[in-house]
């Protein structure tokens, strides 16, 4: 496994700062664990018969970030980026046309409108959109939620990485 550019979080950064430093590592983290692999092995299912791979986790996670920051904190109102009421589960959807450039740039692209999103609130400070009980979320519950959400999947992406081709690590 190649080594993308991960910063550990810093030991003494004040509460933002670390929240943001933990995402951000996670976030590297699973582009490590994509990193140096093929098209056709980032579409490799892990166990089939299921059809979780890490092209699917990837664009899966775009769509969080899309979620979370834009939809929920800023209250935009997107369409879903790969998800559809026919295949709500769309954005684990692969196809031999999916590619790690084009999957990357649109993951890339929706921590960047997240970092954009976040600047504008502070950590206390309720979304504009609201979750499907009605109830809104302060950002400090965001950046939690999120780094659960990428600790979990990199523990599925070291599994999904080991089984293709042996590789360990963090």
């Amino acid at each position: 496994m190649t080594s993308a550019e991960r910063s550990e979080p810093a030991l003494d950064a004040a509460e933002r700062p670390m929240l943001e430093g933990w995402l951000d590592y996670h976030r590297e983290t699973l582009a490590m664990k994509c990193a140096g692999l093929t098209d056709a092995q980032l579409r490799e299912a892990s166990v089939p018969p299921s059809a979780f791979t890490l092209l699917g986790l990837v664009r899966h996670l775009a769509e969080v970030e899309r979620f979370w920051f834009r939809e929920i904190l800023a209250g935009e109102e997107l369409p879903d980026l790969y998800s559809t009421e026919e295949d709500p589960d769309g954005d684990f959807t692969v196809t031999e046309s999916t590619t790690w450039a084009g999957t990357e740039s649109v993951w890339r692209a929706e921590i960047a409108a997240a970092r954009k999103s976040a600047a504008g609130y502070g950590l206390d400070d309720f979304s504009q959109g609201v979750g499907s009980a009605g109830e809104p979320f302060s950002l400090r519950w965001i950046y939690t939620h999120m780094i659960e959400e990428y600790a979990r999947h990199n523990g599925h992406a070291d599994l999904v990485r080991e089984r293709i081709d042996g590789a360990t690590g963090d």
